[in-house]
């Protein structure tokens, strides 16, 4: 079995920062493609940020120059550095793995969703 574990969240004023962290659990092969998502009160999940195994990324245009998602394969982490968030970033940050595979049986996984953290950006 694996899980994504996201940690990070909390409260922070308009203009702050804040860096959230997700890593996997279990006996890890490899991990595809990772993500970052949000859902803000009464509005639909949307994709933040996301990054290939390979280093490629792709962000949403409200977050372009001010978020930056990186990964540590070694640690089968990925992280989502926010700065100069605004009250509109104000959601659950969810992370996604695509697909997982793991040891000894090379047994995939896939659309693997972390249990979210909640970013309040707020005065």
């Amino acid at each position: 079995q694996v899980q994504l574990v996201e940690s990070g969240g909390g409260l922070v004023q308009p203009g702050g920062s804040l860096r959230l962290s997700c890593a996997a659990s279990g006996s890890i092969f490899s991990i595809n493609a990772m993500g970052w998502y949000r859902q803000a009160p009464g509005k639909e999940r949307e994709l933040v940020a996301a990054i290939t195994s390979g280093g490629s990324t792709n962000y949403a245009d409200s977050v372009k120059g001010r978020f930056t998602i990186s990964r540590d394969n070694a640690k089968n982490t990925v992280y989502l550095q926010m700065n100069r968030l605004k009250p509109e970033d104000t959601a659950v940050y969810y992370c996604n793995a695509d697909r997982i595979v793991t040891e000894p049986l090379r047994q995939r996984y896939y659309e693997v969703w972390g249990q979210g953290t909640l970013v309040t950006v707020s005065s």
